[in-house]
């Protein structure tokens, strides 16, 4: 099995193994040098790629290839042209040039651009991205692309995403070199852990509100959910099994080093996390992940959910983006060392990292923000809206004590016994991990676990880099004036001083946590349009365009984009609750009345004597939950009609203050329905069968 598992690794990926076997050497160094290096690409040398990736792609049986970009709906994009050409004689050839190769141009105007683009000014750009390899995916020969304006502004994820790691890697450099380490490249590594659902296909063509918003609009409690904690890490399902393995080895095809699988807290819930690559990479691979997971699910007679909340009442589906930083020459800058001069460059990054993360909290914290991670995070079951760092006692003891002239590189090793004689003594890691924590330190690495589900980890990743290359660029231009171990230690301590605020070790589900973040000045933005004025504020307008990751209209552009999408899907949301309750609950639920009404009156007149008490509370429930959801639905209607004469802005506020509170009382009210329906005259699928018919 180990053999066929190295055979079957990266059989549809254009890698590095296949391009050093069909490239000249001279060819595949200097591409290489690109890969690894960052270097610029050197045009000449497409051609040569361009032949040998299309030999390679139609010997795997691919007819067809597409530029594969990431715009700014937050899913991929591509568009198919075939490998075949006509010749002057009108035979059919097959060709693909490095014109091809390097450039498409799709239309730009259909995308979101938040004003970038009009209707009229249809052309854009895709180039190709030689840092993430070409794959085949279903007979297309997929080329990892950016996506541009007609002037050049960045119209997807992937431009600022690599334009961060580019100064990310320039600022961190510049430090690296003031340790005599040797290295052409400091790299951000990350490691997406992901959470799904896995419901049954035919139950879930019987949700209208799971196939048009991809979660429950209704559903009253199972009787049975997460309360016995059985379903996590328990034994996984046959059917669940069987979709794990298949999709593990599309993966392993792919070159994407899919590694754990388990069940999740929810029922019905499942995780799969990667080995780390490199933030691109990853960001490419978990793209493509998502959406091999919906299709495979679909053969398994299953349909894969990545909504952040599709079921009330149990766990939503997060993502933990696991993030360190790592020289090419394999340094770990965020590892611990063994001498002190190691230690006290590990001490200088992280402290750069709780600087960034205090300084740019805002950022952070936008980077999650969508109209489906709202209904997650605070809820007791992810990260508070509150952004705050989590590093241990034990690190955080040794950074007070440096602020405090107390330092010491020893660390002390924990030995853990389990009092059975055959099991060996284990050395704990120096820290707990924080569940509750937005932005925890775990030993080498930090974890941002405020992701939802569906997020693509780009836009998370590229504040996170632009913030620490921005910190580290005011590091380097300090140092680079004095790089003793004094000098070092006093920027440590006088940083740490004026940011220890965002280090929080408690319990972040903690309502006095709240009470003691606002005085520490902390921000609290829990929803969408409350964070997103942030944005362009001119202290992030500021870092972010001064490194070069965006400039100014790209940012205005984002912020619309990110308030249109939280509106749009809000607005889907409430109208497809009104078809629900309109077309199926309130007809249902005034037919039962009638039915319990004439029970009444047929009782009364078979016995006049007879005990109707049953009947008669039921009927009174029934008409209170009728008039209510009637009058709730009526007055949703008309605040969806209210919504559209208003500018974005002005229109997602509305959305969070007047249309989603009507929302969460309609559904009560039709909840309390389900409750006392028989469920065979029930229009939907109860969440029992839901979550816990797939066997």
């Amino acid at each position: 099995m180990t053999s066929d598992l190295k055979e079957l690794f990266g059989t549809d990926v254009f890698d590095k193994r296949v391009m050093k076997s069909m490239l000249s050497s001279e060819i595949f160094e200097r591409l290489e040098q690109t890969i690894d290096e960052g270097s610029e690409l050197d045009i000449e040398i497409a051609d040569a790629v361009a032949v040998a990736m299309k030999n390679w792609a139609i010997s795997k049986g691919a007819t067809r290839f597409t530029h594969w970009f990431q715009p700014l709906t937050g899913i991929t994009a591509e568009k198919h042209d075939g490998f075949i050409n006509l010749s002057d004689k009108g035979t059919v050839i097959v060709e693909f040039s490095g014109k091809e190769l390097i450039k498409g141009e799709p239309d730009a105007s259909s995308f979101p651009s938040g004003g970038l683009r009009s209707t009229f000014e249809a052309r854009g750009y895709t180039a190709w991205d030689p840092t993430s390899f070409a794959f085949i995916k279903e007979k297309t020969l997929c080329i990892p692309t950016a996506f541009c304006s007609f002037f050049g502004e960045a119209l997807d994820k992937k431009t600022p995403l690599l334009r961060s790691m580019d100064a990310l890697n320039k600022e961190a450099l510049r430090i690296v070199k003031l340790f005599n380490i040797k290295a052409k490249r400091v790299i951000p590594m990350v490691g997406p852990e992901q959470e799904y659902f896995l419901v049954d296909k035919e139950i879930f063509k019987k949700r209208k509100d799971l196939m048009l918003c991809g979660r429950t609009l209704f559903g009253a409690p199972s009787p049975k959910g997460q309360q016995l904690d059985d379903h996590y890490f328990g034994a996984i399902k046959p059917r669940v099994q069987s979709f794990m393995d298949e999709l593990n080895e599309t993966l392993w095809k792919l070159g994407i080093p899919a590694k754990t699988e388990h069940n999740e807290v929810a029922p019905a819930q499942h995780e799969l996390a990667p080995r780390y690559e490199s933030c691109n990479i990853a960001t490419d691979h978990n793209q493509l992940t998502m959406e091999i997971m919906q299709k495979i699910a679909q053969k398994h007679n299953l349909v894969c959910l990545l909504h952040e909340k599709p079921f009330a009442g149990v766990n939503g589906s997060g993502k933990h983006n696991n993030w360190s930083l790592a020289t090419d020459t394999g340094v770990n800058l965020l590892s611990p060392g063994k001498t002190a001069q190691e230690n006290l460059r590990f001490y200088l990054f992280i402290t750069a990292i709780i600087k960034a993360v205090d300084l740019y909290q805002d950022l952070i914290r936008i980077s999650v923000a969508t109209y489906g991670n709202d209904f997650r995070l605070g809820a007791n079951e992810a990260p508070p809206a509150i952004v705050s760092v989590f590093i241990g006692n034990e690190l955080n003891n040794k950074l007070l004590s440096i602020e405090n002239e107390h330092f010491s590189a020893d660390s002390e090793k924990h030995i853990l016994n389990f009092g059975v004689t055959s099991i060996p003594e284990l050395t704990s890691d120096s820290s707990d991990r924080n569940r509750t924590s937005p932005f925890a330190f775990t030993g080498n690495k930090f974890e941002l676990r405020m992701l939802g589900s569906s997020n693509s980890i780009a836009s998370a990743n590229i504040m996170l880099n632009s913030a620490v290359a921005s910190v580290l660029k005011g590091f380097a231009d300090e140092l680079e004036k004095d790089s003793s171990k004094e000098k070092i230690v006093e920027l440590i301590k006088k940083e740490i001083a004026n940011h220890k605020r965002i280090i929080f070790n408690g319990n972040g589900y903690s309502k006095e946590w709240v009470i003691e973040a606002k005085a520490r000045g902390l921000y609290n933005l829990k929803t969408t349009p409350d964070c997103l004025e942030q944005l362009i504020s001119k202290k992030n307008i500021d870092m972010l365009t001064g490194i070069n990751v965006f400039d100014k209209s790209e940012l205005y552009s984002r912020y619309q984009i990110q308030l249109e999408n939280y509106s749009e899907s809000a607005l889907i949301e409430a109208r497809t609750m009104v078809d629900m309750v309109k077309e199926d609950y309130l007809p249902i639920i005034s037919k039962y009345s009638k039915e319990v009404a004439s029970t009444i009156i047929t009782k009364k007149q078979a016995l006049e004597d007879a005990n109707v008490e049953y009947e008669e509370n039921l009927l009174k429930v029934l008409s209170e939950i009728l008039s209510n959801s009637n009058t709730l639905v009526n007055t949703l209607e008309e605040l969806i009609n209210k919504s559209l004469n208003k500018d974005f802005s002005k229109k997602a506020v509305f959305i969070k203050d007047k249309i989603i509170p009507t929302m969460m009382k309609l559904r009560e009210n039709i909840d309390k329905a389900e409750q006392v329906h028989p469920e065979h005259i029930w229009p939907y699928p109860s969440y029992s069968k839901l979550l816990f018919s797939v066997i």
